[in-house]
């Protein structure tokens, strides 16, 4: 089997309707489909029990928190793949699995584009970069709903759940850290909704990015990219294009031209 997908709901019922509505439209059909709901109260069991046909395997009972829920999804799940799709996620259209999945990448980690639901009537497409650089970590990281992850990986190293909102992101980059293979396919494949997240998520959100952000990675990419994000500022567009292409390619060279970059802007300032 190639894909499981996986979600999380936790008394989310309109939410979960619409992800039911987006999965079960799919023309595309070789996929276990796995439902975690953390002991809902507002009828999303009721509505769980309706579509029970649907679903190789679904629960409702309390969980603690959405990684944990998660992780219940990946130890029962079979697939080659696995895609977390949560309630109120919804895949583009109802051929978008059939596109994907019809000529689909060989990769440890599979990333497509996403669409984000930032009001009741404004959308916003984001799209990644094909090449898969560190960067992107670095800024923030791929979209969970629109990525397929080799089962294994999960297996292996779980979500961490003392995390609670950022820990597919921790798991992303450990992965990139560690030599894993991410493709990038040019495709939306999931809408999510962010109008609920509140001010104090947000902070949180905050809090738990820079605690993985300086857990992870290593003091030494982090310089490098604070030093060129300063120098952003006084380059034209040829110059940080050059800087990046030889941080690419030719890393001690981009260390020697960086250096002698701040050499100089700090001479042209003295004078």
């Amino acid at each position: 089997m190639k894909l499981s997908i996986i979600t999380v709901n936790l008394n989310n019922r309109e939410g979960l309707q619409r992800t039911i509505d987006s999965v079960v439209s799919q023309t595309f059909h070789d996929f276990e489909w796995i439902v975690i709901d953390g002991g809902s109260t507002d009828g999303s069991k009721e509505l769980i029990e309706q579509y029970a046909d649907h679903f190789a395997y679904w629960v409702s009972e309390p969980d603690k928190g959405i990684y944990n829920a998660m992780n219940k999804g990946i130890r029962v799940a079979k697939g080659d793949y696995l895609q977390f799709l949560n309630s109120g996620d919804c895949l583009k259209d109802s051929t978008t699995l059939s596109d994907v999945f019809s000529d689909f990448p060989d990769g440890d980690i599979i990333y497509g584009d996403c669409a984000v639901r930032i009001s009741d009537t404004e959308l916003e497409e984001i799209h990644y970069k094909s090449v898969f650089s560190l960067k992107i970590f670095l800024d923030g990281s791929i979209n969970h709903q629109s990525t397929f992850i080799k089962r294994v990986l999960l297996n292996e190293e779980p979500y961490d759940e003392t995390l609670r909102i950022v820990s597919d992101r921790k798991f992303f980059l450990r992965k990139a850290l560690e030599g894993k293979s991410f493709v990038h396919i040019n495709h939306i494949i999931a809408t999510f909704d962010i109008t609920g997240i509140s001010s104090t998520q947000s902070e949180l959100l905050q809090k738990e990015n820079d605690k993985v952000t300086h857990e992870e990675i290593p003091a030494c990419i982090l310089e490098d990219n604070r030093s060129f994000e300063e120098m952003k500022d006084t380059l034209n567009d040829w110059q940080i294009k050059t800087i990046r292409e030889l941080k690419a390619k030719r890393p001690l060279f981009h260390k020697i031209v960086t250096a002698n970059i701040k050499i100089m802007q700090l001479i042209d300032r003295i004078l």
